[in-house]
């Protein structure tokens, strides 16, 4: 089995929907079937067990995801420090983003590298299912993320900034008709949801009330930004966003209305306890050093 067919198949055990394992790995949903078929007929059994409704790993395939993870990590690491090596690098760390304000951040990255030529910086934007998995599973080492988090096996770091929030709606939206909007507001729409955050993290994203007390509809699923962007276009729910939305993410089609009455939503650095070392003190210290970004 090649290494990427092995990616591909502990992809698809973890995700169990082709597209999004598609999605991860940057390769297209035939690619993946072409994968699993291959190693299936090698076996000589199903390793998926798929309808059109659903994917579930079958017993077999749940022994051969366990027996392969770790012959994979080890793999993947080996090959990591050789190419680290070659380059001179110690050491990668991996941050992790839900916010898209990467040129305001960029300042914390290129003090890190300056700081740190012997580490390698990678940073990649954050998916939205479950969002510590990726320092659980260690994917990623830090992320930056809203706050609060409450986890008891993660750390909390430093702020990196905390901004006033903006109401995406379609462009005939009924809202459109004023130049701002109050959270009160938001509670006659449907918002998104996110099925797999912690109810208190992502209700401080969206509470679950508005300030006299009426519920704010969740109906929404979405799994990553476009089907957020997908649900606003169509009129099925409006979206709360951080105010840099509005300039990373211009549309046609979506009005940002400033909310006039929510705080501003912080976002900080968040790690794996367990797992803290050199690199993620460091690059904890640059952000300490540098302070939060101007309001």
């Amino acid at each position: 089995m090649e290494l990427r067919d092995i990616e591909i198949f502990l992809t698809l055990a973890e995700e169990l929907h082709f597209g999004r394992t598609a999605e991860r790995l940057h390769v297209s949903v035939a690619r993946v079937s072409q994968a699993i078929k291959k190693q299936e007929r090698a076996i000589g059994a199903e390793l998926f067990a798929r309808n059109s409704h659903s994917v579930r790993l079958t017993r077999l395939g749940e022994q051969l995801r366990d027996d392969l993870r770790q012959v994979h990590e080890g793999l993947a690491q080996t090959l990591e420090r050789a190419r680290q090596a070659a380059r001179g690098k110690t050491g990668t760390l991996r941050v992790s983003l839900f916010p898209a304000n990467i040129q305001e951040l960029r300042r914390y990255g290129d003090t890190f590298r300056a700081r740190h030529p012997q580490w390698e910086l990678r940073l990649r934007m954050s998916g939205y299912q479950d969002p510590f998995a990726q320092l659980r599973n260690g994917e990623a080492d830090i992320l930056v993320t809203w706050l609060p988090v409450e986890e008891p096996d993660l750390t909390v770091g430093p702020v990196l900034f905390a901004e006033p929030r903006v109401l995406a709606v379609a462009n005939d939206h009924a809202l459109t008709r004023w130049s701002s909007v109050s959270l009160e507001a938001v509670g006659d729409f449907q918002h998104v949801a996110l099925d797999s955050a912690p109810g208190y993290w992502f209700e401080n994203y969206v509470p679950k009330l508005t300030p006299r007390g009426r519920a704010i509809d969740h109906a929404i699923s979405v799994e990553n930004l476009e089907d957020a962007f997908m649900a606003t276009v169509l009129g099925e729910a409006v979206t709360l966003f951080p105010v840099h939305v509005r300039w990373y993410y211009p549309r046609p089609d979506i009005t940002y209305l400033p909310v006039k009455d929510m705080a501003a939503l912080p976002f900080g650095l968040v790690w794996l306890s367990a797992a803290e070392n050199d690199m993620i003190r460091a690059f904890a210290d640059v952000v300490r050093d540098l302070g939060p970004l101007a309001g």
